[in-house]
């Protein structure tokens, strides 16, 4: 095979690596690039300047293969080497790794290629039928287009960390790999690339597929597109290229999410301090019977865990403002006062399906009293603690993360965030289950030829619906589609997230609305305790001015 290379940049190439040679940039055992020649089935390496007249225009392949040449091409790329590469930029502030893959991409260009040649760090394959599909690395390149032929692939290791870059918010993540053709009066292709990733993608976190643009000299997504989170290292490109996938170093962001839920919680937590004082207020006028007693006692559990548990998520809103212990402290606060909340939600429900299904069957206050306090407290408390054991009692990066001060996620039925959810998710199924059997006794009513029946029964259902809907813990359904859901997805992950924080963090709120004011006996009872203060209020009066009038004047003196 004979070759004449005469390309101004090939031969700028070779100048620059024999000036960094002669400059000590390079080790002397380096300094064999394009120089390889086979004896005797023996690589021999000969000195660069015994075998290369700069001047020249043209370098005949007779002294050495192109498979030599792949082979240096491939030493250079060395990780020992990469000191050697962070080198000033020419006079044509063109950088090494630059002028490296364009002299290579020219020396490809040139070369007929039929099979697929490896080297430890680059590969090049080729195919000439349409629509074809290349594959190096790991790395498949489709061409859709019947049109383009002779199509040729290739793929270099490590030389995406030489690459000159001034983006510090995307990191490489992904080899460098160039595609091109023998037909350049193409004008529209489309090519998939399907990338393996260097390093896993963190949940929520971007990735751009890029392609180097030689006039700006920087990575550019013009006329690629990433194909989203549930094919992660597909790239879909319409032109021809150098391509490389770039990752963000930072999560995708919501708009307005942490002000949100700030608010919401601040909201949250003066509502439930509210609820727990109205309970204190009226506890001895509306707990009356056994049934009262336990459903007040669980409302006041409730509002104090999540009341703990709010307070404890405003305080680590800021995991760099505070200490690693208090960090720890309160994602241990956290994941018990939460999962307590609803173990309470669930001892409610319990109460409410057990009194809905088996009418006459009574159950006494201290059994239901014994059965709620385990069940609120000392099921959460094991689970916390089985969990901080099974995870180095507690270690930072696997029980918990210092960034966000809350549970590890790390994949599907991966992480410590795993204790939370699977309990939650069984708590609330429970719930719905229980709200779905009172339903149906509301609307389980004689056939009745007037629709005043069916209205109320409505009317009732609805009411029901609403009011235990916070207290139940349903809202926190939307948990689950924030966590299956990428912030990469699209709009749709929005709305779910925006609908979380808005249900979730105002849910004092929403337990003050349902459970006291919109309870017909807190109001009655609060109606009648305006009135009978109304009363002694007016009797007082009465008796001051009727007192006034029985004063004499000889009172005065």
């Amino acid at each position: 095979m004979n070759l004449k290379i005469s390309n101004p940049v090939l031969i700028q190439f070779f100048s620059a690596i024999y000036e960094y040679c002669q400059l000590g940039i390079f080790p002397i055992y380096s300094c064999i690039f394009f120089f390889v020649m086979n004896t005797s089935r023996k690589k021999l390496f000969l000195p660069m300047r015994a075998h290369v007249v700069l001047k020249s225009t043209a370098i005949k392949m007779s002294l050495f293969s192109f498979q030599d040449l792949l082979e240096s091409s491939s030493n250079m790329l060395e990780s020992s080497l990469e000191q050697s590469w962070k080198s000033n930029p020419n006079k044509d502030n063109l950088s090494l790794a630059e002028i490296y893959l364009d002299s290579v991409e020219q020396l490809i260009d040139g070369t007929s290629i039929t099979t697929v040649k490896k080297k430890t760090n680059i590969e090049v394959a080729a195919c000439s039928k349409p629509n074809c599909t290349n594959t190096v690395f790991n790395v498949s390149v489709s061409l859709g287009n019947s049109d383009a032929q002779n199509v040729t692939t290739a793929g270099f290791k490590q030389l995406e960390n030489y690459w000159p870059t001034s983006d510090d918010e995307r990191t490489p993540n992904s080899i460098i790999v160039s595609t091109t053709t023998d037909n350049k009066q193409l004008d529209s292709v489309e090519l998939q690339i399907d990338f393996q990733l260097l390093k896993p993608r963190p949940r929520n976190v971007r990735i751009d597929c890029v392609a180097w643009d030689n006039a700006t000299r920087t990575w550019s997504p013009h006329g690629c597109k990433w194909q989203g989170s549930s094919n992660e290292g597909r790239c879909v490109c319409n032109h021809l290229s150098s391509f490389a996938i770039l990752m963000s170093r930072s999560q995708v962001k919501v708009p307005g999410i942490n002000e949100m839920t700030y608010a919401g919680l601040s909201v949250s937590i003066l509502s439930l301090a509210i609820s727990l004082v109205i309970e204190v207020i009226v506890w001895s006028a509306v707990v009356k019977t056994s049934n009262s007693h336990v459903r007040h006692t669980a409302h006041i559990n409730i509002c104090l865990v999540l009341l703990i548990a709010d307070c404890c998520f405003l305080g680590s809103s800021d995991p760099n403002n505070i200490s690693e212990i208090w960090c720890k402290t309160l994602v241990v606060l956290k994941h018990f006062c939460y999962l307590s909340m609803f173990f309470w939600m669930l001892s409610l429900s319990v109460m409410l399906l057990h009194q809905t299904v088996f009418m006459f069957h009574h159950v006494s206050k201290n059994n239901y009293l014994r059965f709620s306090l385990v069940l609120g407290y000392v099921c959460p408390f094991l689970i916390v603690t089985i969990t901080a054991l099974a995870n180095n009692g507690g270690a930072e990066g696997l029980y918990y993360s210092r960034d966000t001060c809350w549970l590890i996620y790390d994949g599907l039925l991966k992480g410590s965030i795993h204790t939370f959810f699977i309990p939650v998710g069984v708590i609330v199924f429970i719930n719905i289950f229980s709200m779905g059997v009172v339903i149906l006794k509301l609307l389980d009513h004689p056939v009745s030829t007037e629709n005043f029946v069916e209205k109320t029964a409505t009317r009732t259902v609805i009411r029901s619906v609403i009011l235990y809907t916070p207290i139940f813990g349903v809202t926190w359904l939307f948990g689950f589609g924030v966590m299956a859901l990428d912030l990469t997805s699209g709009n749709i992950t929005f709305a779910v997230h925006y609908a979380f924080t808005l249900l979730n963090a105002f849910q004092g709120l929403f337990i003050l609305l349902t459970t006291c004011l919109g309870d017909k006996q807190f109001v009655r009872i609060t109606r009648s305790t305006e009135r009978h203060s109304k009363v002694l209020n007016s009797f007082d009066i009465g008796f001051e001015r009727k007192k006034g009038l029985q004063h004499t004047p000889a009172d005065k003196y």
